[in-house]
Order: structure tokens, then C-alpha cells, then sequence
């Protein structure tokens, strides 16, 4: 008998999918919020660069999220649910914090503006954890690569609000009234997650705040043993190690090559922004036919050849239609990446403890990021431009060397 062949990859356009888009908005936009909206506003108001600086230290709750994702897993609000009930009660209090940081004095009440954005910070990477384990619970695995692009996609696009709207905004109106509209993007994944169902329980969850802060660990030890366990940690570390790194100083990488702030501007927000949603779009559709695994394996190797098109920019120098393919090309190759990427994560994790597990998944993917950006420029010091981004290259192989045991080619 042969067996059935996949739907076409259009067939997956369903309900869940629309979901993904509401849910992925609401998510980014708090991030963005914080990485542009604020930045701009503080700039404005007067504020000094190290100052300003400073105000990246309230971005950690992303990075230890983990910590008290148990209590997502563990407890839930009456009707709604465990995942609506926390999904609504972040998106809410995001909707009064992002508000309410907007009618705060940035020069007569700076310590209040620091607490208000890391409370957005907490309340936006709590929001993070129960979508993303809300996400694993409604998709089934065929559709779980189609998914992360959808969410990754809707995720990018609102950085479009804060990063731009907000902006033409602040220049016709109070920053009151700024802060206030932005905010009010929120609503629609709030409505959003009023009007769908809370996701079927596997298993029993957790009784108790022993069983949902062990469990979680246990259950991963116990599936395959310990050695696989620390393969999949490891590989989750790695996989986007080189090209976190190649990207950490790429700004200062352009400008000592002698392009213009406008031209780097200009390309990073047009060639670098739709390259990136097609490639989660591309990587998402190929991957209905490839499956993850595969996936893992093809968009790795474009993920990780990107990273030559900066070494060959080291050797061209100023030419902007070679920075325009350069900058499309590793965005592309990200986008692909990354959505293999999200998808394996959201595979790897137990439907009885995802809110727990896929949130230590991905500070563990979000470790590199944070560690390279503070080694990166002692390494650029030593080797130059040219030599270091080869050495991201190299770094990208070691990843991709652990697929044969962590997704095998021919294991759907």
C-alpha cells in the first residue's frame, strides 16, 4: 500500500494559523516597544547615551524567563483556563504598563520609567512563555514548522507599530497620547484570546509547585537519558551560535567599512525586513513538505553561508548593491533558521509542561546572544573584520555536526 501523500501545503491555512498572526503581534509588540519606542522617546526628552545605555539592562526577565514558568504550568484562572487565563491577565496589565510609562517625566521621574519599562519587560516575557506553550498545544507536528513562521512573521511585523507609526505619531501629538495608542495594539490579541478555546490537557498537569518546577526536568531526562538530553541542550546552544555572533557588531562593521548611516538605515529596514519575513514565510511553506528535521538541515547550511557574504563585504568594501545582497541574504537565510529552529524547539517539549520547558529552550538559545555581544569586539581587535566573520563560520559547523543525532535526514 503507498502511503497517503501530504496536503498541499495551502490546506494548512486554517483557523490555528489566524490565531498564530493575533498571538504573534501582541507578543513582539511589547519587545519592540522597548528596543525602539523607548530609546526614541528618552533621546528626545534629552536624556545622555549612557544613560540610555543603561536602560538595555531592563530587557533581562527575557533571558530568565524560565524561572518562574512553573507557575504558567501550575495554576490557572477559573474559566478561562491555565493558558487563556494567563495569556489574558499579561495582555491586560501590558495594555496599563505600556500606557502608563508614557505619562511619566522622563528627566523628573527616570527611576519611575526604569521599574515601569522593566515591569513591561516582565509582563511582555511572561506573555512570551504561555503563547509560546499555547502555540506547541493547538499545532499538531506537521504543522508545527508553518506555525513558528506565521507567529515569527507577525512577531516582526509589530515592530512596525513602535518603530515606526508610534514615531510619525510623536510628532503631531503629546507623548501621552502616543504611549496610549500604542498600547491599544494590544487589545486585538486580547480579544483574540477572549474568543478561542482553550488547548486539550495531556496528561495531568501539575499538582503542585514541586511537581510543576520538577517534572518538567524530569520528564526531559527520563525520555531518552541523560546523554541525549545534553545532545538537545547542546544543540539548542549551537545551532545559532555563528550567526549570532557574525550579526552582534554588524552596525560597526558597516560603518568602519565606510557606508553612510542613511544607506545602512535604508537597507536594514527595507532589504533586511521583507528578505527576513520572506525567508520565515519560504521556511515555513518548504517545511510542510521537508518536515523539521529536514529543515533543520538545509536552512542550517543557508543560515550558516550567509555568514560568508560578510567576509566577502569585508573584501569588497564600500559597494551598497553588495551590502543590499548581503544584508537580504543572511536576513533570508535567518528567516529560514529561525523558523526550523522554533519548530524544533516546539517539538522537543512535552504538552504536559510546555509553558516550563520551551521556556528554559529558549533562554538557552537566547544565552549566546547575550554572551557573544560582550567577546565580539575583543575578537574583531585581534583577527580584523575579514578573519572574524570566517570564525563564525567555523562556529556555525558544530551545530550543524549534532543533527545526525538530534534530527536525523531521514526521520520525519
Amino acid at each position: 500500500m503507498t502511503p497517503l501523500a501530504a496536503p498541499p501545503w495551502h490546506s494548512y491555512l486554517n483557523r490555528r494559523m489566524l490565531i498564530c498572526i493575533f498571538l504573534g503581534f501582541s507578543s513582539g509588540l511589547p519587545l519592540f516597544i522597548l528596543l525602539n519606542l523607548l530609546q526614541a522617546w528618552l533621546a528626545i526628552s534629552g536624556l545622555n547615551i549612557k544613560a540610555i545605555g543603561l536602560f538595555a539592562l531592563v530587557m533581562f526577565p527575557y533571558t530568565w524567563k524560565f524561572l518562574w514558568s512553573p507557575l504558567m504550568d501550575r495554576y490557572s484562572f477559573g474559566s478561562l483556563g491555565r493558558r487563556r487565563g494567563w495569556m489574558a491577565l499579561t495582555q491586560f496589565a501590558l495594555f496599563f504598563a505600556i500606557g502608563g510609562l508614557g505619562m511619566l517625566d522622563p528627566i523628573a521621574q527616570l527611576p519611575a520609567i526604569a521599574v515601569m519599562a522593566a515591569t513591561v519587560a516582565f509582563l511582555s516575557a511572561s506573555q512570551d512563555i504561555v503563547i509560546d506553550a499555547y502555540r506547541r498545544e493547538i499545532l499538531p507536528d506537521n504543522e508545527q514548522g508553518l506555525g513558528s513562521a506565521v507567529h515569527v512573521n507577525a512577531y516582526k511585523v509589530a515592530g512596525l507599530v513602535p518603530g515606526a507609526l508610534s514615531l510619525l505619531m510623536a510628532g503631531v501629538m503629546d507623548w501621552q497620547s502616543v504611549f496610549w495608542i500604542t498600547a491599544g495594539f494590544m487589545l486585538p490579541g486580547l480579544i483574540c484570546t477572549l474568543v478561542i478555546d482553550e488547548p486539550t490537557v495531556y496528561g495531568a498537569p501539575p499538582r503542585n509547585m514541586r511537581e510543576a518546577v520538577l517534572l518538567p526536568f524530569r520528564e526531559f531526562i527520563a525520555r531518552d537519558g541523560w546523554n541525549k538530553a545534553l545532545w538537545i541542550l547542546g544543540f539548542i546552544f549551537l545551532y545559532k551560535l555563528g550567526d549570532s555572533m557574525a550579526v552582534a557588531l554588524a552596525t560597526k562593521f558597516y560603518i568602519d567599512l565606510g557606508f553612510s548611516l542613511a544607506q545602512i538605515g535604508i537597507l536594514n529596514k527595507t532589504t533586511g525586513f521583507w528578505a527576513s519575513i520572506a525567508g520565515g514565510i519560504v521556511g515555513g511553506v518548504w517545511m510542510v513538505r521537508l518536515g523539521i528535521n529536514r529543515g533543520l538541515w538545509i536552512f542550517g547550511v543557508v543560515q550558516a553561508l550567509a555568514i560568508l557574504g560578510f567576509a566577502w563585504l569585508a573584501q569588497v568594501g564600500v559597494n551598497p548593491f553588495v551590502l543590499a545582497a548581503v544584508i537580504g541574504f543572511e536576513a533570508f537565510g535567518v528567516g529560514l533558521g529561525t523558523t526550523a529552529f522554533v519548530a524544533y524547539i516546539a517539538r522537543a517539549t512535552d504538552p504536559r509542561y510546555t509553558a516550563t520547558q520551551f521556556a528554559l529552550f529558549t533562554s538557552l538559545a537566547a544565552v549566546p546572544r547575550t554572551f557573544v555581544t560582550s567577546s565580539v569586539g575583543f575578537i574583531v581587535a585581534q583577527a580584523g573584520w575579514f578573519n572574524f566573520f570566517i570564525i563564525c563560520f567555523v562556529l556555525a559547523v558544530p551545530g550543524m555536526l549534532l543533527l545526525p543525532k538530534i534530527a536525523p535526514w531521514n526521520e520525519r
